[in-house]
């Protein structure tokens, strides 16, 4: 069916409330935007949907939800896992209960029980609630760091991590194959409660959430020693970290922290905000102004669903606050951890660390330091978290950290999923660790550097809107898989990664071998003097993502170096 008949079918169907078809009805002649609606289904991939709010097979809506939600249903039963349930939570985004609603009532509508936070969770902490519940299954509704006019739907498994192969192909083989809508159940709340199928999830959940994180600190007593002395400056982005951050602080004994409280109550629009995310400066405007006023020692922003943490910290030399990329405050976090560990004995013999392919080589160097496995996944904390689930039932290595260069990390195995009120936890108490030794954060990262090598990396992202972007996205990726550069500038390509054909090729030797990952369309290169580059097309965002990094003698060779590696990348993209 072309997009024409597909909005003039939405426009007729009467299984469509009356508002959603005036709406519809009032674009009338307007093909562009009827395209743009219409043109495909919003694609429910290995992470779920995510998409702009309104009306239409290529938006997020009530619909599209309901029929999302009735894949996983038809899944569910055919995995005989009916009575297990699925745990339900939801962000601050315009439309999240309603949609979180909707996805239980239809679950419901298939014999399934629903649980659902009363109001809004982190995601860590759904990814917490199916294995506390032991459901088969979780769904979160939020669009992370996405613009206001975005929302979204990630689905779990019962280890609480994202559906990883082969359910998350099996669940959407099932989401597919809902072409009518006429065919997606639902029911009223009011008969769901009292069948027992829609339930409320309590608040003794929080409980054992913060409790899990509480078993995660190490050096609590030293908290208490600088808890008069450090400052924070904390701000949740209008959305949900900020009534578990302030808690678990609070109960570490951290005394002194500040809320921007422009930013502090949920909000739908993120009003203060251009774009709701921790690894953009502007977002940081208000932060910084308030750090100034009260001379805090770290600054501490949560995007939306608390699960990726950016961080700025004070520069003792020059007053100044200086940004932590993703990659430089997990190498802090990493540091910490596993040197105190280590320190007291904590450190497992058989201890693991997990990365993904895009994040920092210093992690490896990290790894060897402290004798524990370096593993290696495809970019998504999900396999971060399926690896956990793989160590405990193979028996192979213990989990001590794992983290990606997009502001995630995971401290503990409470969760299966990125968790940034865990991250918050970390960073203070390691810049409490570090206070008593007169360092701040960034003292301490300098320290990181002069260790292990200043590694730089960066990242730039191409927007393609449209079906006509998505066209360009592909034969960009065609062109750079079927023609492997030689060369990035001044910079050799030694080794060509395709995770899609599963094959490495050393460009002196020629010799292939197996990329030893699932498949996933990512080409990356290894390059001369231990620098790197990535292309990946985003799963949920109209984007081609390019990613870079180097090594440098000291800061300003490694920005020299990034710069020059960035634009050799882009030239050899075309852009």
């Amino acid at each position: 069916m072309g997009y024409m008949e597909s909005y003039k079918a939405w426009c007729a169907n009467e299984y469509f409330d009356e508002a959603t078809r005036a709406e519809l009805k009032s674009i009338e002649g307007n093909e562009k935007e009827i395209e743009d609606r219409f043109y495909k289904d919003l694609e429910f991939g290995t992470g779920g949907l995510r998409g702009v709010i309104g009306n239409g097979t290529n938006r997020m809506n009530i619909y599209t939800v309901r029929k999302a939600t009735q894949g996983l249903a038809n899944f569910i039963k055919k995995e005989n896992a009916a009575d297990r349930g699925v745990a339900i939570a939801y962000d601050s985004r315009r439309m999240s209960p309603e949609f979180a609603d909707e996805a239980a009532l239809c679950l419901n509508a298939n014999g399934i029980k629903a649980y659902i936070f009363p109001s809004l969770r982190p995601t860590p902490e759904l990814s917490f609630a199916v294995r506390q519940l032991h459901c088969i299954a979780g769904i979160v509704i939020t669009a992370s760091h996405n613009p206001p006019e975005y929302n979204g739907y990630k689905v779990y498994w019962e280890d609480g991590a994202q559906i990883t192969a082969p359910k998350d192909t099996q669940i959407i083989t099932e989401v597919k194959a809902v072409t009518d809508y006429n065919t997606v159940k639902t029911m009223e709340k009011d008969e769901a409660e009292a069948c027992g199928l829609y339930n409320v999830i309590g608040y003794d959940m929080d409980e054992a959430y913060i409790k899990a994180l509480k078993k995660m600190s190490i050096n609590g007593d030293i908290i208490k020693q600088v808890a008069d002395d450090i400052k924070i400056v904390y701000t949740p982005f209008h959305g949900t970290g900020n009534v578990p951050v302030r808690r678990i602080l609070k109960e570490l004994g951290f005394k002194h922290v500040y809320i921007v409280k422009e930013q502090e109550k949920p909000d739908p629009d993120f009003t203060t905000l251009e774009y709701p995310n921790p690894e953009d400066p502007k977002a940081f405007t208000l932060a910084l102004k308030l750090a100034k006023e009260k001379d805090a020692d770290i600054i501490l922003a949560t995007d939306p669903d608390a699960d990726r943490l950016g961080v700025y910290s004070k520069d003792t030399k020059t007053g100044e606050y200086k940004a932590f990329t993703g990659n430089m405050s997990g190498m802090l976090i990493a540091e910490y951890l596993l040197s105190q560990r280590k320190e007291k004995n904590l450190l497992h013999d058989n201890g693991a660390f997990v990365k993904t392919i895009v994040s920092t080589n210093m992690a490896d160097a990290i790894a060897a330091e402290y004798n524990v496995k370096l593993i290696e996944v495809l970019t998504g904390f999900k396999y971060i978290g399926e690896q956990i689930k793989f160590f405990e039932q193979q028996g192979t290595y213990e989990y001590e950290f794992g983290f990606e260069e997009s502001y995630g990390c995971l401290v503990g195995t409470h969760a299966r999923d990125k968790d940034a009120v865990v991250a918050v936890m970390a960073l203070c108490e390691a810049a409490a660790y570090y206070k008593t030794k007169n360092m701040t954060l960034w003292d301490q990262m300098i320290q990181i550097f002069e260790k292990y090598g200043y590694y730089k990396e960066g990242q730039k992202a191409i927007t393609m809107k449209g079906a006509e972007g998505a066209e360009k996205i592909a034969e960009l990726m065609d062109k750079l898989r079927n023609e492997t550069p030689k060369k990035f500038g001044s910079w050799d390509v030694l080794e060509a990664r395709d995770y899609k054909k599963d094959e490495c090729v050393d460009l002196k030797t020629g010799e292939k071998k197996s990329t030893g990952l699932p498949s996933s369309n990512v080409l990356y290169y290894a390059l001369s003097d231990n620098a790197w580059c990535c292309a990946r097309p985003s799963g949920t965002e109209p984007k081609i993502k390019f990613y870079m990094g180097v090594k440098g003698s000291n800061l300003a060779d490694a920005d020299a170096k990034l710069e020059e590696l960035t634009k050799a990348v882009m030239e050899v993209a075309g852009q």
